[in-house]
């Protein structure tokens, strides 16, 4: 029977249950990403029933989400984030877990360092206490994010009781226009189908287009399938997946390496395989994106306009757009072009890797920052990203085009640490999700590639970088 990919990775780390079952199947787990905001819970239970993990070595803990970007040296003075930080400490030394610390030049977000450091592997179940999980199907993974009691369950059991989603085929093909990037490919991607359009799915993006791209571009797009409602989000390994593992701290070696090609060779759908549903996108027809509402979903491209109620045809549709307009502050017809910006976030797990901040870079040259853009911030993914960065003087062109410099940290991508937008600010923003509050309570954020956002810290609003 020909198979898809994740037909394969299923199968292959069924513990207990049927392959053509129904049911709930006993799935094995490779890897579990761990940090400091999910994880306390979990560890207490161990502790309450006196249980030891069942594989330390497959677990890597992270400070991503509460870490301050700006001077690390005056330590963490939020309370609630310093315990967060201290407890995760405490309990991964308690169990003898390798965690990543603020002193750990690798330090950075998760589902950055994770690929980075090779920790994520084609073929292997990845799971961790954060939706976003989903960035590390770019390697031929079945990655995904879990709740604090099931991270308890992989902690002790290194197993999780699933069910098995039904496959989406995404299907891209043709030659991307000139400042079209992968975010810009996913936002187009959820303005389609919804932000529920792949629900009880795990996506395979596959075509040409998604064939040529990078697996930093391809982890943006995996980032992302969440948002669209799926469990995980899927590449298939090739040449570039394998290039891309060589020489990776935490990938196999010599022969091991090449013993493991042969099986990650393997890792792509049969031809011929039946997906329960299949989606066709023609590259050419997509524009940069820019969301102007309350979801990601609520996208469309910079020469549009702000939708009017009439264009939903359901009445929650209807509700959810008068709702978004009231809390973003726009009228309908009001054009995207025209929306002024306060502030613009360069980072998350979306959008901090070396390609993002080389994309922004390349249009900021030369360049500065609108006067009307109270802050602009770029944050690294991880400390190799911004060791690279500044190898390649990165750093210096946002400098001198008036953005700030910060350390690693998943930053204003949420509204968990110091990075925090004011109530009615409006920020240009290259992370994942934008709803109510999220990025500080009453901060309305428009989700946007980092070349977008580039162009629009100089226009001072929204706009695309072939604009300027």
């Amino acid at each position: 029977m020909k198979k898809t990919l994740y037909d394969k990775l299923w199968e292959e780390h069924i513990v207990r249950g049927e392959k053509t079952d129904d049911s709930n199947c006993l799935i094995y787990i490779d890897r579990h990403l761990i940090h400091e905001v999910t994880s306390p819970q979990a560890f207490d239970g161990l502790n309450i029933n006196n249980r030891q993990l069942w594989r330390r070595e497959t677990n890597l803990a992270v400070v991503d989400h509460n870490v301050s970007t700006i001077n690390r040296h005056l330590g963490i003075t939020d309370k609630i984030s310093k315990l967060q930080l201290d407890t995760l400490e405490k309990n991964t030394s308690a169990h003898d877990i390798k965690l990543i610390d603020l002193n750990d030049p690798k330090q950075g977000i998760v589902h950055v360092i994770g690929p980075e450091l090779g920790a994520t592997l084609p073929g292997m179940t990845v799971v961790c206490g954060d939706s976003h999980t989903s960035t590390h199907g770019a390697l031929a993974a079945l990655a995904f994010g879990i709740g604090t009691s099931e991270v308890e369950h992989v902690f002790a059991t290194n197993c999780l009781l699933l069910k098995k989603m039904k496959n989406l085929s995404i299907e891209i093909r043709g030659v991307l226009k000139d400042n079209v990037s992968a975010k810009d490919i996913i936002l187009y991607v959820i303005g389609r189908i919804g932000i529920s359009g792949a629900t009880g799915y795990t996506i395979e993006f596959r075509g040409d287009t998604v064939e040529s791209l990078s697996i930093e571009s391809r982890m943006t797009i995996c980032n992302m399938s969440i948002e669209a409602g799926a469990k995980s989000g899927l590449v298939a390994f090739d040449g570039i997946t394998e290039e891309y593992l060589r020489d990776r701290p935490l990938s196999p070696v010599g022969r091991e390496f090449e013993n493991a090609l042969l099986h990650w060779r393997t890792l792509k759908s049969d031809d011929g395989a039946i997906f329960d549903d299949m989606i066709y996108i023609d590259a050419e027809q997509i524009l940069p994106q820019v969301t102007w509402g309350t979801n990601p979903g609520m996208v469309t491209s910079f020469s549009a306009t702000v939708p009017s109620e009439k264009d939903f045809k359901t009445p929650q549709g209807k509700i959810s757009h008068s709702r978004a307009l009231t809390y973003m502050g726009l009228t309908p017809g009001d054009s995207i072009k025209d929306i002024s910006i306060d502030k613009v976030f360069i980072g998350s797990c979306t959008n901090s890797r070396i390609e993002d901040l080389r994309a922004a870079a390349s249009v900021l040259k030369g360049k500065h920052k609108s006067n009307d853009v109270a802050q602009a911030l770029v944050v690294p993914g991880s400390g190799l990203v911004k060791e690279q960065a500044e190898k390649e003087g990165l750093h210096e062109i946002f400098l001198s085009a008036g953005f700030e410099w910060r350390d690693p940290g998943c930053s204003m991508c949420l509204g968990m640490n110091s990075d925090k937008l004011l109530e009615g600010e409006r920020c240009a923003s290259t992370s994942n999700r934008n709803f109510e509050g999220r990025q500080g309570r009453g901060g309305r954020t428009h989700l946007l590639s980092p070349m977008s956002a580039a162009a629009s810290a100089i226009a001072g609003k929204l706009i695309d970088a072939g604009s300027l």
